[in-house]
């Protein structure tokens, strides 16, 4: 009898670790799992749902229509993108074959969510008011869009335009892109094309930034370099580390003695290489945290790829003088180094970027109001001043005066970025204006466009004379 009580006490455990671990499983799923699959895109259910309610619009800063939606005659939806390629990357897609992609995404719930309507004992169901979903209204302009779009031409690269005092997205704008409106016939292209047209070059799109990097190893040495506003170096061309390993000028270009101000407005290779050295991996590594290397940036309404700076050894110097001019390992995205210019723009604050402003009713009024959010003080505000004056000064005299604009004071950094053996190198553009009150930051990538005082500059040049309607 002994024997039979033990054997039923181990089956009654055996049963209640069962029923624990159904519990638990149960538990795991209604709790964790079950919202995620209520939601996803591929739930037949929601599609259904969707299509009950006439999808929302989503607007530009000046309600001018970037997306419409209306019913067909089986009483499906047709979704219709104004503007088609050139808000692709921003605005996605939505599509019951496809899925659903970017700020359709994003704002899924408030695009197909109608209030529920009372029905009254005296109204008949055909009386009823027809389900239409809430508005998006973002930051984007149509208009300045429309422009970035153009100025970059049949190249491949990226475009961003922020209102560096608020963190507005202004235009956003990524080459090659696609037409939405027409998934069906493109799709299988779509995903063979090596030239990546579904990538958002503007916020995933990884690059060395040159020397437009410079701006953060200026920052650094002015944070940790006592000196070094009067500080002189010699710039013969070229920093050796050995026989073979050579750090050069672009173009072999002799700068003589200089200091940080004459370094970074003409972007000598050789200043820079040397500083950062000085300053070794870790501080530089510390001021392109700051900015959010190696993070996420807080931005609403899109994902950003993190940029990367890399962690060296000590012994590691030529490396550590190529990460200080934006080489070796440094990666960063456009919206990355919009960000960077935005921050000394606005006085070393940085403003968290954003896409949209309100989401509004069907009739138009106002459900939801998104302010402008500081992410925090970055760098201290004389030496944004001083960062300020030096960006002036490459626009002024040094190798960005192809964004010079007339009555602007326009400041800005040029960066020419090898990459791929045999590939001519990338140019950009970051900068901002006007100099004494900036209302726009702009941060600009052409692939395999050369060097970025030219190409570069002069898109940016375009951008922010439209920008500020000059």
């Amino acid at each position: 009898m002994e024997d039979v009580s033990k054997n039923i006490k181990k089956v009654l455990i055996v049963f209640l670790l069962c029923f624990i671990a159904l519990i638990s499983y149960i538990a795991n799923f209604v709790v964790f799992k079950s919202p995620k699959m209520v939601k996803s895109q591929y739930n037949s259910r929601l599609w259904i749902i969707r299509n009950e309610v006439l999808r929302g619009t989503i607007y530009d800063r000046n309600m001018a229509v970037l997306t419409k939606s209306s019913r067909n005659t089986d009483n499906t939806q047709k979704r219709e993108y104004n503007g088609a390629e050139m808000f692709a990357h921003i605005l996605g897609y939505e599509d019951i074959h496809y899925g659903i992609t970017g700020l359709e995404k994003k704002y899924d719930s408030e695009l197909m969510y109608s209030p529920p309507q009372i029905a009254l004992p005296f109204l008949k169901n055909d009386k009823m008011e027809k389900k239409v979903g809430e508005n998006v209204k973002t930051t984007l302009d149509f208009n300045l869009q429309k422009l970035a779009y153009n100025a970059l031409g049949d190249n491949k690269g990226a475009v961003v335009v922020t209102n560096p005092r608020t963190g507005e997205i202004l235009a956003m704008v990524s080459k090659p892109s696609y037409n939405p409106n027409n998934l069906k016939d493109i799709w299988a292209n779509l995903n063979s094309d090596k030239n990546t047209p579904l990538l958002n070059r503007a916020t995933s799109g990884l690059y060395p930034p040159g020397s437009t990097f410079k701006t953060i190893t200026a920052v650094s040495a002015l944070e940790n370099i006592s000196n070094i506003m009067t500080r002189r170096i010699d710039d013969n061309g070229s920093i050796y580390f050995n026989s073979t390993y050579s750090l050069n000028n672009f173009g072999g270009e002799v700068l003589g003695n200089i200091g940080i101000k004459q370094a970074y407005t003409y972007s000598s290779n050789v200043f820079f290489g040397t500083i950062g050295m000085e300053l070794g991996n870790a501080k530089l590594k510390a001021t392109a945290e700051k900015f959010y290397f190696n993070k996420n940036i807080p931005v609403d309404g899109i994902s950003v790829e993190n940029s990367r700076f890399p962690q060296l050894k000590s012994y590691e110097k030529g490396n550590i003088a190529q990460s200080a001019i934006g080489q070796s390992q440094v990666l960063a995205t456009p919206m990355e180094m919009n960000v960077i210019a935005s921050t000394i723009a606005n006085d070393g604050i940085m403003m968290k970027p954003f896409l949209v402003s309100q989401v509004l009713s069907a009739k138009g009024d106002s459900v939801r109001k998104i302010s402008p959010q500081s992410a925090g003080t970055i760098i201290s505000k004389d030496n944004a001043k001083t960062m300020k004056d030096f960006m002036r000064s490459v626009v002024e005299n040094g190798t960005g005066t192809a964004a010079n604009i007339d009555g602007l004071n326009v400041c800005g950094k040029t960066g020419t970025a090898d990459n791929a053996e045999g590939k001519s190198p990338h140019a950009w553009f970051i900068g901002f204006a006007p100099y004494d009150n900036p209302q726009v930051a702009v941060s600009v990538i052409v692939e395999n466009g050369g060097q970025g005082g030219i190409v570069a500059a002069g898109i940016a040049s375009q951008v922010i004379s439209a920008a500020l309607k000059k």
